[in-house]
């Protein structure tokens, strides 16, 4: 699966090769209630066709409407919603929600191309725009923050789509990889059990073949990686969790209950990891919301991965405002 972001803009793509004239919409900003967050983008077609969301409807709608009336800005400039109470009713915009929006017009492949395929290559970037030329500048960086009008530039970033390796192809595997594609993770499943793997059905996962070891090490999980092991073999599991705990996956999971854990973190203690290596290890993994069937299961999983990485996002942010400062 796509991500949300590579799907906007290789429709956006398709769309200027076909001729088409466009505009890229970013959110920079938003106060009070707003539907979507910093970052989020939208492309419109001169035709009012479009694709991704900046508000969750009205705002897009009058965004298609300035295009096919041909009102839109003919160069990169700042565009905001919300701002009088007017203008909150007629976009039913909630309670003090405002929204400030990055607007460029789409020329030509050359705006998009690049910043596809440092995406499809997994690379975080940040791409700044002059508002006053239009010059663009891609920057291979480390996690920064959101995005952000600094002087006569507008950054924003564009990052790898976030993936879940999952080890172990059982009913849970099973249940989790769907769901978590629903959710815009890009799903790997290990499953070295030749009986189990023939069982699967689920599509739009991706197999990745090896030892759970080998695999980890094969696929590099980066700040955008959670490993998932749930094949309740110990053997199979413990196997991935040695190399995921040492990797840069910012979640690192495996099922069992609390005594079974123990006996794996004991167990972990006999190899090269750290006390704080095997502390980052979420298991019994999941949020506790008394699930038990397997689709409550990958529910309270999927519930601590999505808590897991917005913390880590604030975070992020904080550290941005504390560097400002």
């Amino acid at each position: 699966m796509k991500s949300a972001d590579l799907e906007v803009l290789d429709r956006a793509l398709d769309w200027l090769n076909d001729g088409y004239q466009a505009h890229l919409f970013t959110v920079v900003k938003t106060w009070g209630s707003a539907p979507r967050l910093p970052g989020a983008v939208l492309v419109v077609r001169e035709d009012g066709h479009l694709i991704g969301s900046v508000s969750g409807g009205c705002i897009e709608d009058d965004l298609a409407d300035k295009a096919r009336n041909r009102t839109l800005p003919t160069q990169p400039t700042i565009m905001e919603y919300g701002v009088s109470r007017e203008d909150a009713q007629r976009f039913r915009i909630p309670c003090g929600g405002q929204l400030q929006i990055f607007v460029e017009p789409l020329n030509g492949v050359a705006q998009l191309e690049p910043i596809i395929q440092n995406l499809r290559h997994r690379k975080l970037t940040k791409r700044s725009v002059n508002i006053s030329t239009g010059e663009i500048k891609l920057t291979e960086v480390l996690p920064e923050g959101a995005p952000r009008i600094e002087d006569d530039w507008f950054h924003t970033y564009f990052g790898p789509q976030w993936r879940l390796l999952i080890i172990g192809a059982n009913q849970l595997g099973a249940t989790l990889a769907s769901m978590a594609q629903a959710l815009d993770f890009d799903v790997l499943v290990c499953e070295p059990r030749q009986e189990i793997r023939d069982e699967w059905h689920v599509e739009g996962a991706t197999w990745v073949y090896g030892m759970p070891d080998d695999v980890v090490l094969d696929i590099a999980p980066d700040a955008h990686t959670a490993i998932v092991a749930v094949t309740h073999d110990p053997k199979l599991d413990d196997m991935a969790l040695l190399e995921a705990l040492k990797s840069d996956a910012f979640y690192v999971g495996a099922l069992g209950s609390h005594k079974n854990q123990e006996k794996r973190r004991e167990r972990l203690r006999m190899f090269d990891l750290s006390e704080s290596e095997i502390a980052t290890m979420r298991g019994p993994v999941g949020l506790r919301i008394g699930s038990r069937t397997p689709a409550e299961i990958a529910v309270a999983i999927l519930a601590e991965l999505i808590q897991v990485r917005a913390q880590q996002t604030t975070i992020g942010l904080v550290n941005q405002v504390s560097c400002a400062a």
